[in-house]
């Protein structure tokens, strides 16, 4: 389970890359979920539940497009927003808490 985590932890950040308008549409808990699929969170359940986790825990749309995008960075943090990426931290404890024991 602590590898699912850490990988859901890991795929989560390096998914940075390009910073959207404001005119998109919002990010979809559906779209995120995929995303973190496609990095290789391979539970359908996990990536569900920490996408909503991530979509709750009150990101800016534009740290959001950074998680969706398939862009890579050497350091995806510095992509983030200060708040945005105290966020992500904030989350992947309640990841760690909540979705771990959904995804086995």
């Amino acid at each position: 389970m602590r590898i699912c985590l850490m990988a859901a932890a890991l795929l989560a950040l390096p998914v940075l890359a390009a910073c959207g308008s404001d005119d998109e549409a919002p990010v979809t808990q559906a779209e995120l979920s995929r995303s973190l699929q496609d990095k290789g969170l391979g539970n359908p359940v996990l990536a569900d539940c920490a996408a909503q986790v991530f979509l709750d825990s009150g990101m800016s749309q534009a740290g959001l497009r950074v998680m969706v995008s398939n862009a890579k960075s050497d350091d995806p943090a510095k992509l983030l927003s200060e708040g945005d990426a105290s966020k992500v931290s904030a989350a992947q404890s309640k990841i760690a808490a909540d979705c771990v024991r959904v995804g086995s």
